[in-house]
């Protein structure tokens, strides 16, 4: 084992891309290399072909290549400009071929009808194409990997097809094969007679089967990482920079920190930043997975990469380049799929040793059917077999093309997993617990109602009001404000304001003297004012005094209104089988009155920050626990509890303590990304089970001589197959959201 650096050892995370994978056993080859290195944590993973190193101070991403070099592969450092490499049009190329000249020689063989004379010389010709060219990638790997005294699955591969190559040249030329009205029936397991044959049709099948295999995963590929590329070229390239009121155009790169820029309307704004002028309705599908434009005022912030809809807006940058949100969710989607799952230890270690143990079964396979006095043909021929099926192709896709799946379907919807651990989090899960604002509710407050006093007007309520607080930057304050815009009422002029804490505002409108003061610091109130008062408290409503001098006129009410899908969700969760807990720093009527709404019936109201950790810490024993936040004071409990799930719309430090972070603030969207995580994780199991149960029983049927080296080739390229035909399936996960 490699030593395992201390955290002051640790330079930085490293990242390669590694060349000449053909299996997993090479990754796992690599892998052990590369923790040899004195200090150093090494994860490759053979379907993305990344390497994630942890290097100490004095080790350099070259030294690493040299390591991966002398291992018989290629490493580069990634070049983020550089054309995704194109895998797949050559393997297509080369199946096209493969394919084109092995369906006459495998119909020919399977059918005696259609053996003509000298149909064994052409076959020759024909798989003679197949086994130097279409077949050349196996060769030349297992020639890489022997010359460093290794072995892969292309060495089974090679091996195999080498045998049966050259022991049906070997029967052209010296027996009766060779002969031109020779023919043979076709049969599944092995014959035992004397006499020679061609196993051409072997050749020409299994290399096809194996190419079809790469050439579909390789597909996979390229396909599941869509969204990834997609999220790296969504930025625009060009920015209308303000400055001194000249607007000037320029690239994407000349914009800096602070600079203000335009976007007009169907623009894509440039970068992170914050409204400064203009409002405007802000198409953020690309990012958040919301079909529905999203309204922004000024103060607001906006995301780089998304689409302006309709108005002018004037926007102050906030982030540029990898600091972008765009750029986070990226290099988030990206290291969820290059990290191993707990679930893929065993597979990955059974990778790593199972060729040279096949190899041995192989010749103990040969060995055994001599002794007991079977001809060589038929010991030779059922080793081949072995050799061939016992490529362990579907164990090494089981998990990391579910992976790439997975998470590349959950990243277009809006759901970032941060690594394949959160996968088994997700599925253990037992209590989900829920902050209040900005989760449950909007995290806004509104006006929920004005209960004017007798004979005064619920629109001069408002209207006093609205221009009272128009001095006041309080949340209380812009609730009121806005809830006078909204219904048209007109604000009388602002005169004079004062803010009295711990009480509300005092100010003269029209040289009238206005109060918006707490209903305790009032000393009496009319029996209608008092019961409007006491109505709104229960409800766990905030409710406020209006004041015309001395005399009370009116009483407003404000709330922190749920939003739509919350109700919803909780039921959802409960289908889920999870216990949905609300968790807030409120007190405990307001956060009551907001738990009943949504059908919460566990709550813990009046928790500091330090509190809510204690609680998830509690509620640990009965089950793993899910914590759902978006605030600054969430992120100890997201980071305390088995899964953090953060709202898009929080704080980034609720983001970096989450394992699932959500592209916007729908609780529904939870609902989605727990779904989503279970059904890969049972994606990962269903392909794991497959790929264990193939060889366990594959193997032995070989080495029993029960199946010929063609359809050994066969059935092992279906297995691989399968496995990532399974894990496409993921592809048709549906959002409830929608």
């Amino acid at each position: 084992m490699a030593a395992q650096p201390t955290t002051d050892e640790r330079r930085e995370s490293l990242e390669l891309d590694i060349d000449g994978m053909t299996c997993a056993s090479c990754a796992a080859r690599i892998e052990k290399k590369l923790n040899k290195v004195d200090g150093v944590i090494a994860s490759v993973n053979y379907a993305t072909e990344k390497a994630k190193v942890l290097v100490p101070l004095g080790t350099t991403a070259d030294d690493l290549i040299k390591v991966v070099e002398a291992t018989g592969y290629g490493a580069k450092t990634p070049d983020p400009a550089a054309p995704e490499l194109d895998r797949a049009t050559p393997l297509k190329r080369d199946l096209v071929l493969s394919a084109a000249l092995a369906i006459p020689v495998i119909a020919i063989a399977m059918v005696p009808a259609l053996q003509f004379p000298g149909w064994t010389w052409a076959s020759l010709a024909l798989t003679a194409p197949i086994y130097f060219w279409a077949g050349r990638r196996f060769h030349h790997s297992a020639w890489v990997n022997l010359k460093h005294g290794a072995t892969t699955m292309d060495t089974l591969i090679s091996l195999g097809t080498s045998a049966a190559f050259w022991y049906s040249v070997w029967a052209l030329l010296f027996t009766h094969a060779g002969d031109l009205d020779y023919t043979h029936a076709f049969e599944f397991t092995i014959g035992r007679s004397d006499g020679a044959a061609v196993y051409f049709e072997a050749v020409a099948g299994i290399t096809t089967f194996l190419l079809a295999g790469r050439w579909f995963e390789a597909r996979a590929k390229t396909q599941s990482s869509e969204a990834l590329r997609a999220l790296l070229t969504l930025g625009a390239s060009e920015a209308t920079v303000l400055r001194k009121g000249v607007e000037e155009r320029v690239p994407i790169d000349f914009l800096k920190l602070d600079d203000e820029f335009v976007v007009r309307p169907g623009e894509k704004i440039a970068t992170d930043g914050i409204i400064t002028s203009g409002t405007s309705a802000v198409d953020e599908s690309m990012i958040t997975g919301e079909s529905v434009p999203v309204d922004k005022h000024p103060g607001d912030k906006v995301l780089g990469a998304t689409l302006n809809a309709n108005g002018r807006l004037v926007v102050r940058a906030t982030a540029l380049g990898g600091d972008t949100e765009l750029a986070r969710m990226a290099r988030m989607v990206e290291d969820a799929q290059t990290r191993k799952a707990p679930v893929q230890a065993l597979a990955d270690k059974i990778s790593g040793i199972f060729v040279p143990v096949v190899l041995v079964i192989a010749l103990l396979t040969f060995v055994g059917w001599l002794l007991v006095g079977e001809p060589v043909l038929f010991a030779a021929t059922a080793a081949v077999a072995v050799l061939i099926i016992a490529c362990p192709c579907a164990l090494g896709l089981a998990t990391p093309t579910a992976l790439l799946v997975g998470t590349g379907v959950g990243a277009r919807m809006g759901v970032i997993i941060a690594g394949p651990d959160v996968l088994e989090r997700a599925r253990a899960v037992r209590t989900i617990a829920l902050d209040k604002t900005g989760t449950v509710t909007r995290g806004d407050l509104r006006v929920v109602g004005v209960h004017p006093a007798d004979g005064v007007a619920e629109a001069d309520v408002v209207s006093l009001a609205g221009a009272a607080e128009s001095g006041s930057e309080h949340p209380l304050a812009r609730a009121i404000v806005a809830a006078a815009s909204e219904g048209g009422h007109a604000l009388g002029e602002l005169d004079h304001f004062e803010n009295v804490p711990g009480e509300g505002i005092r100010a003269v409108v029209d040289g009238t003297q206005v109060s918006v003061i707490r209903p305790d610091a009032v000393g009496s109130l009319p029996q209608p004012l008092a019961s409007a008062v006491d109505a709104a408290q229960g409800r766990g409503e905030t409710p406020v005094v209006v004041l015309r001098g001395d005399d009370p006129v009116g009483v407003i009410a404000m709330a922190d209104t749920i939003k739509e899908s919350s109700a919803r969700a909780i039921a959802e969760f409960r289908k889920l089988g999870l216990n949905p807990v609300l968790l807030t720093g409120d007190n405990e009527r307001a956060a009551r009155a907001v738990a009943e709404q949504v059908g919460i019936t566990q709550v813990v109201a009046d928790v500091r920050p330090e509190g809510k950790v204690q609680v998830v810490r509690e509620l640990q024993p009965k089950g793993r626990v899910a914590m759902v936040g978006d605030g600054v004071n969430d992120a100890a409990a997201l980071a305390a509890s088995d899964l953090g799930i953060a709202m898009g719309s929080g704080t980034d430090a609720a983001k970096e303590a989450a394992g699932i972070t959500l592209m916007r603030g729908d609780l529904m969207l939870a609902v989605d990304a727990l779904r989503l995580s279970r059904r890969t994780l049972r994606t990962i199991r269903t392909n794991l089970f497959w790929a264990f149960a193939y060889n366990v029983a594959a193997i032995p049927l070989a080495a029993l001589g029960m199946l010929t080296p063609m359809i050994a080739g066969a059935a092992m390229a279906f297995s691989s197959v399968f496995v990532v035909a399974n894990s496409l399936l993921l592809r048709g996960f549906r959002p409830q959201t929608r």
